[in-house]
């Protein structure tokens, strides 16, 4: 394949990226034109380049159509595609992988492991000069220990997670080994956790399940460190890499080597798939489930798939090897990135959150009321958040203390004074034995209760006022409603409302709390759920009636 002719940068130095359709591929072939030092030649499966209309517009297309890159279909598994893509190339970026989702070890073998090694081969074959290989963290993580700021000297696992870990660090093996054949220089690249825009894996997957109803759960306990790298930092090491290479002292010490690359700012797993959730208008993981309840589900998912997958059974989200990823630590360290590579992040974990974000912004919560009428009526406020279930353990709180209170108050046939007095006891015996407890009990964390959460601040004091406020001035505007003579809905409404407190008030204190207080916590997650259905069905009741009624103005005399 020849160079096409007139590119503008440094004439004929060509560079060429597998996979350069991916992910994380597709940023770095943009940065390599940004650059004005390459001429990019994209390789990948597909017949033919088909650019999104951001493309079209933007660099990639301008490069095409000037000659500054051309695409060139390659299927790793075929040696002279492989070697036809990279004819007249000084330094191949080789970033093409099967999805790692996917356990098919027959894939990944034949395209990590064969794949690599005709890659190899046709670098030494067309005499490029440098091959710097997209590795992962996960050719040293063995699925079962967590890591912890590892550095490049914790060892290959005796058993590995998943085929794709396995064939992944066969594949680096192998790049490794072939430093300084004929020439060829190489490294290799390992970037943790790759996120950011134009990703199809993570942020669609997450939305999928936070749709679905999926991603209220947390596995573990959420307390799992991870190390998640923007995409452009991702490409800019490979970048560095590169340069480092092109050097003779560069050379010396990073030819044949390993690295690290990450953002360099470790956070806890479940608080960043939270913050992308929060991000997209979708509410944050809440609800803990331990790995020693998913993990048997989880291996009776696998062997289902197992069994069903030549029907045509989908993969499956739930197996045991993403359980033990989402469950456990994985920090790396990039010091040596950083000391021989000159790598430093060039986009920080917060920039790189919004960015992607934003990239999404198709994929936020759509037919969302920002406010339901039913939380407008409660205040917007705690109560509204503890009655309409949005936040499900301030809910569980509130109702196992009024389960308490019903005991002492009905149950136990106590006056309102001995029940306060014993359910004070029962508080204070309840924190002094919990004080006594030591941090930890058989495996189990015992998170102790801090003085400042007994204390109310000025911004929480100032939340409560706001939603007494707001239910008061709810209730003054439908009074005003009321008033006009026009919402015959509303009337319905505060009829009813009234209706049912008359029932509940004429019965005993007893029956009152035990209908009451469900029928509050029921009625109004209800109204919210039903609230057009319910408001059509009350407006149209209301237009029933009124045709029986007279006539708007019939009975006044009209105006002259």
């Amino acid at each position: 394949m020849d160079a096409a002719p007139g590119a503008a940068g440094c004439g004929g130095r060509w560079c060429v990226v597998t996979g350069g359709r991916g992910f994380a591929a597709r940023h770095l072939v943009l940065m390599l034109l940004r650059s004005g030092e390459w001429r990019v030649r994209v390789a990948d499966l597909s017949p033919a380049i088909a650019l999104d209309r951001d493309e079209e517009e933007g660099i990639l297309g301008a490069a095409l159509r000037e000659g500054q890159a051309v695409y060139a279909s390659a299927d790793l598994r075929d040696k002279a595609q492989v070697a036809n893509a990279f004819e007249g190339a000084e330094v191949v970026f080789h970033m093409a992988a099967p999805d790692s989702s996917i356990n098919n070890f027959h894939l990944h073998y034949s395209v990590n492991v064969e794949g690599t090694k005709n890659v190899i081969d046709a670098c030494i074959r067309c005499k490029v000069k440098r091959l710097i290989y997209t590795s992962s963290p996960s050719v040293v993580f063995d699925g079962v220990h967590g890591i912890f700021n590892a550095d490049e000297s914790m060892p290959y696992p005796d058993k590995f997670n998943d085929s794709y870990s396995e064939t992944k660090a066969d594949a680096e093996k192998l790049v490794i080994r072939a430093n300084g054949r004929d020439g060829l220089l190489t490294c290799c690249i390992r970037p943790s956790s790759i996120f950011g825009p134009g990703d199809k894996l993570l942020v669609p997957s997450l939305v999928a399940a936070a749709r679905a109803g999926k991603s209220k759960y947390i596995i573990g306990d959420g307390n799992n460190y991870y190390d998640f790298t923007y995409v452009e930092n991702v490409a800019y090491g490979h970048v560095c890499a590169d340069k480092t290479l092109s050097s003779e002292d560069g050379a010396k010490r990073a030819a044949g080597k390993a690295y690290f690359i990450t953002n360099v700012e470790p956070i806890k797993f479940w608080e960043f798939m939270s913050l992308i959730l929060e991000g997209l208008g979708y509410k944050r993981p809440s609800i803990k489930i331990p790995v020693s309840v998913m993990m048997p589900v989880a291996h009776v998912v696998e062997l289902t798939y197992k069994t069903f997958c030549k029907y045509g059974m989908k993969v499956p989200q739930l197996t045991p090897s993403r359980i033990r990823l989402l469950s456990c630590n994985r920090t790396f360290s990039c010091s040596r990135a950083k000391d021989q590579l000159g790598y430093e992040p060039i986009v920080s974990l917060k920039d790189g959150l919004k960015r992607t974000i934003e990239s999404y912004s198709h994929l936020q919560a759509q037919n969302q009321r920002s406010v339901s009428k039913a939380s407008i009526l409660l205040g917007n406020g705690n109560i509204a958040k503890t009655l309409l279930w949005e936040d499900t353990k301030q809910t569980m709180t509130v109702l196992l203390l009024l389960a308490v209170i019903y005991y002492q108050l009905f149950t136990c046939g106590y006056t309102i004074i001995t029940a306060m007095a014993k359910l004070f006891s029962l508080t204070a015996l309840f924190l002094f034995i919990h004080g006594l407890l030591p941090a930890n009990v058989f495996g189990h964390k015992i998170e102790k209760l801090e003085p400042s959460n007994f204390h109310i601040s000025q911004m929480e004091a100032h939340h409560v006022a706001c939603s007494v406020r707001s239910s008061w001035n709810s209730l003054v505007g439908m009074l005003k409603s009321l008033c006009r003579g026009n919402d015959w809905p509303l009337f319905f409404k505060v009829v009813f409302f009234l209706l049912i407190v008359s029932i509940l008030s004429s019965m005993s204190s007893q029956a009152a709390f035990k209908i009451g207080i469900p029928l509050i916590f029921i009625g109004f997650k209800a109204y919210e759920k039903f609230e057009d259905t319910i408001d059509s069905l009350v407006g149209d009741a209301c237009s029933f009636i009124l045709q029986f009624g007279p006539t708007q103005n019939s009975s006044r005399p009209k105006q002259t």
